[in-house]
């Protein structure tokens, strides 16, 4: 089995690790040997995570496939967080997918979908960054959505900072940042996380990928690890310097700016937290508050439109099995005044309050065999609503209560490369949800 297969190397890496753990109290006697005790550290915080991958599973430090291009830091994903392990200079990494939809040709009430199948070059992205010195750090990503800016496609910059580590856990970012919340957000890199696409409460309610530009202060330590920022608000009404839609009755992804000429009348405020005192759990939660109107005026009155966001998350990855739950919900104040702003009636209102929930579960089938290879089954339900309730006057339209269930499976040849395809049932109240079979073809380096 693989576990014993790797019971020789557990020996010999533990070895080390207790080798490498007395040799900066040896060194420290000469103080022109910090470079070396330096590099003793680190080499050790490599040994200790290659005892943990043997002992649990790879996905427990590396991210769920054991990624190899580099560790989760500072709350980015494997290749985005390459920069925090480089020496000073420059470091390149990316990712990308390619998605397959086939749909049904009927929805769930029996008339015909009308939805046509896709296939499509989703993203392909380059990180950049540059590390000036151990506490100086610039790091970038821009982004490549369906192949061509000419034709469906768009290039963006998803998010460009600077760090300044005040200390080695903790430091203050600047800049274009992704917003700290939920499991995709900041970890949306194709081959660590199961499903051919995102979740629809991660999309709608939380929505993925969301970036606006502001400051903050971010850290971690063996057990926790947090992130708070200042950052321009949503555009809730829309039609702004940034371009943004606005919200509508479908939640919350209308709003984001993206740090395009993103109106600053509104700032908000993002904190979370999470949990890592035991090997493979992580357990967190994070609260976005920030007014959404942006200096508009109805009668002679701003409108605020106070936006707050919560979610609470957990995952679990070890001895094979890759599993994650996350709960969130949204409420807007003065939904009605927007409504107007924005010329809504009847069941098109913004949603005053909306919530969802998933849970996500896959095992490898694999992970007790010789094989570096992994299979893994998985299914995730979700259940969310954008309309839990709407103003007084206005109605809510029922297929924005929506669940969806994905059976799927995921094979990973090596950590970095992941074929996933999965068949999805859409259901709604008003029983118009079209099903879907979906593969999709990721990779990170």
């Amino acid at each position: 089995m693989k576990r014993f297969a790797h019971f020789s190397t557990y020996l010999f890496v533990g070895a080390v690790a207790v080798l490498a753990t007395q040799a900066p109290h040896l060194l420290a006697q000469s103080p022109t040997d910090s470079a070396r005790i330096d590099r003793l550290e680190r080499q050790l915080d490599v040994v200790t995570q290659e005892l943990e991958r043997l002992n649990l599973g790879a996905g427990v430090v590396l991210g769920a496939g054991g990624v190899e291009a580099a560790s989760p830091r500072f709350g980015l994903a494997p290749a985005a967080s390459k920069v925090y392990r480089a020496q000073e200079g420059v470091s390149i990494g990316g990712y990308g997918e390619f998605l397959y939809d086939h749909y049904s040709g009927s929805r769930e009430n029996g008339s015909p979908s009308g939805k046509i199948d896709q296939l499509d070059a989703l993203r392909g992205i380059v990180y950049v960054g540059y590390k000036f010195n151990d506490r100086l750090l610039f790091n970038s990503e821009t982004e490549v959505e369906h192949a061509s800016s000419g034709q469906a496609g768009e290039v963006s910059l998803e998010f460009a900072y600077v760090d300044y580590r005040i200390r080695e856990d903790f430091g203050v970012r600047a800049g274009l940042l992704l917003v700290p919340m939920g499991l995709v957000n900041e970890m949306h890199e194709p081959p660590i996380f199961l499903g051919t696409g995102r979740s629809l409460t991660e999309s709608r309610i939380i929505p993925s990928t969301w970036r606006e530009s502001g400051i903050g202060v971010f850290g971690e330590s063996d057990k926790w690890s947090y992130r708070a920022y200042v950052l321009n608000s949503f555009d809730g009404v829309g039609g702004g310097s940034s371009k943004a839609k606005g919200f509508s009755d479908e939640g919350l992804r209308g709003g984001r700016q993206k740090g395009s000429k993103a109106l600053a009348e509104d700032m908000g405020l993002v904190g979370r937290v999470d949990y890592r005192g035991v090997a493979g759990l992580m357990l967190g939660g994070s609260l976005y508050y920030g007014n959404t109107g942006q200096g508009r005026e109805l009668n002679g009155v701003v409108v605020d439109a106070r936006a707050q966001i919560w979610e609470a998350h957990g995952r679990y990855l070890a001895h094979g099995w890759e599993g994650q739950a996350l709960v969130a919900g949204a409420t807007l104040d003065q939904a009605e005044q927007l409504n107007t702003l924005k010329g809504l009636s009847g069941d098109d209102s913004v949603g005053d309050s909306m919530g969802g929930w998933y849970v996500q579960l896959g095992y490898d089938v694999l992970w007790q065999t010789a094989t570096e290879h992994q299979l893994l089954p998985y299914f995730r339900y979700e259940a969310l609503n954008t309309q839990e309730s709407v103003p007084t006057g206005f109605t809510t339209n029922p297929s924005n209560d929506l669940n969806a269930l994905s059976l799927g499976l995921a094979w990973r040849p090596i950590g970095d490369v992941v074929l996933k395809m999965d068949y999805q049932i859409h259901s709604n109240a008003a029983e118009t949800g079209v099903n879907k079979f979906s593969v999709a073809l990721g990779y990170l380096f």
